[in-house]
């Protein structure tokens, strides 16, 4: 066992899994916009293939999914919607990468406030 299995393994002892699987969420959202603006930066050139991670799923799903790594689940989109062969459409990646950002706006306030709480309970409600 590594070093990161262990500290993981203590952190489930101590906080359940409730931190593990925000950490992946927020990972998982840092992997898409990553990829959008990889695609935004790939606008115009041509025979370049969109990339992108599936959000259509909702965020208890996307908890279940605990031991199951971020760049597992990358999608090519092969189809092309101009002549020089390349995927990318600057409405899309624009519309994903506000949603993305608003996702992970949500992530973080939801981890914010997990912690918080644990920090309350450590202190005893003072």
């Amino acid at each position: 066992m590594d070093a990161r299995e262990s500290t993981v393994r203590i952190l489930d002892n101590l906080f359940g899994l409730h931190s593990e699987n925000l950490g992946n969420a927020l990972d998982r959202t840092s992997l898409r916009h990553s990829l959008l603006t990889s695609n935004l930066a790939n606008l115009n050139t041509p025979g370049f293939k969109r990339r992108d991670v599936d959000f259509g799923v909702t965020l208890g799903d996307e908890m279940s999914k605990l031991k199951h790594r971020p760049g597992a689940e990358i999608r090519v989109d092969n189809g092309s919607r101009r002549m020089d062969g390349n995927s990318v459409d600057l409405e899309q990646e624009v519309m994903g990468i506000a949603q993305t950002e608003l996702r992970y706006q949500a992530l973080t306030d939801m981890t914010s406030r997990y912690f918080s709480g644990l920090k309350n309970v450590i202190k005893e409600g003072r």
